[in-house]
């Protein structure tokens, strides 16, 4: 990220043991993959979270690209995804040669739409990947019984939403596979990462065979066989013990870090909220049964030239704030798909006034009370 202002939009920051576990890794001789480090971080979000396997990967697209795999996606398949969310999300299965369909959001959460979903559905509909938008779950009960109902997969991208819960519940433990992010950007990070989530059994198995090249290398390591082989396709899916290290430490502070957004998240909303509401700008709807896993703290501004307008103020002031995801049902590779202007009209509404204001672990509360200050002076 630009850290040539003042504040920065994000930063990233040692919170634990990090460096320490990393020496260690050097140490021990363990900077390839699947060693102490990976171990320990497969065995943390299994144990937290509660999933069948857990396995981390160079990135939440590996992670994505993984699902596409595991689900046999295959060319004319259609695989249904909200427009507003990063390319990634389509990308993995676009691979693969799928047809993406694109799903409206909602204006409240900007998550997928449940109430579109069915009608998205047809004959070659294969799966369907809810993006919980800022750690904000989506309906995951509707989508689950629509998804039950037509014999479809549900993959979560989860990029923004590791420790946020619907109904009492993880996310990423809901769909048959779920992709997390370990991205600087992201709460919990190593850089460069994300984990692969699978909370069907049937699919442990073959999932370690893609995450390592497409080989039984696993199962050899384990004494299953005495030779590991290529025995089906895959790439080279699996991190680097030394960002597990770090992704580790991380993951061991986990609770003080949301404690730290939790706060950060708030006071934001608390000091924005109500000047927000009477100058007819939105703010992050989180309704009561979704917890959060306050990942970014945003504002929906009236049009896109007060947007741009806001962003250049704030610039102006040090200060950086950036927009989000244009619609991919607009992009050249979506109106290759059949995306149109106006297919997705809510997306397009909110792509273009939405702005996301610095959020970071270490973001004092002194820089927070200047980034609101100026936010404030901005005139609507």
């Amino acid at each position: 990220m630009d850290q040539s202002y003042p504040i920065p939009f994000n930063q990233s920051s040692l919170v634990g043991r990090e460096l320490e576990h990393i020496s260690q890794t050097m140490t021990i001789g363990q900077i390839a993959g699947d060693q102490t480090y990976s171990k320990r971080c497969h065995a943390f979000l299994e144990q937290v979270l509660g999933v069948q396997k857990a396995m981390v990967t160079t990135s939440c697209t590996h992670a994505l690209e993984m699902c596409a795999l595991l689900l046999d996606i295959q060319p004319g398949d259609e695989v249904i995804v909200p427009s507003f969310t990063f390319v990634s999300t389509a990308n993995a299965f676009a691979l693969r040669g799928a047809r993406i369909i694109f799903a409206d959001i909602r204006p409240d959460t900007l998550n997928l739409d449940e109430k579109q979903l069915e009608g998205l559905i047809s004959s070659r509909t294969k799966a369907v990947v809810p993006v919980h938008y800022a750690g904000v779950g989506c309906e995951m009960d509707v989508i689950g019984g629509i998804a039950a109902r037509h014999g479809l997969s549900v993959v979560e991208d989860n990029a923004h939403g590791l420790f946020g819960k619907f109904r009492g519940r993880w996310l990423g433990t809901f769909g048959c596979l779920a992709a997390q992010s370990f991205h600087e950007t992201k709460n919990i990070t190593c850089g460069e990462g994300g984990a692969l989530l699978i909370n069907d059994a049937r699919l442990i198995e073959r999932a370690e065979i893609i995450r390592e090249k497409g080989t039984n290398r696993s199962r050899f390591f384990r004494g299953q066989v005495d030779k590991y082989s290529w025995v089906d396709i895959g790439s080279s899916y699996v991190m680097s013990d030394v960002l597990a290290a770090f992704l580790y430490a991380q993951l061991e502070a986990w609770q003080t870090i949301q404690a730290q957004r939790q706060r950060i998240w708030k006071y934001y909303d608390q000091h924005l909220r109500d000047w927000a509401q009477e100058r007819g700008i939105g703010c992050p709807v989180v309704p009561a049964h979704c917890e959060q896993s306050y990942h970014m703290y945003y504002l929906v501004m009236p049009s896109l030239e007060k947007r741009q307008a806001l962003i250049s103020f704030l610039k102006s002031r040090g200060i950086l704030s950036v927009f989000h995801y244009v619609p991919l049902h607009l992009s050249p590779m979506g109106q290759r798909m059949g995306g149109r202007n106006g297919a997705c009209p809510v997306s397009e509404q909110k792509s273009e006034r939405l702005v996301r204001l610095p959020f970071y672990n270490s973001l004092s509360q002194g820089n927070q009370d200047q980034v609101i200050a100026a936010v404030q002076e901005f005139h609507v």
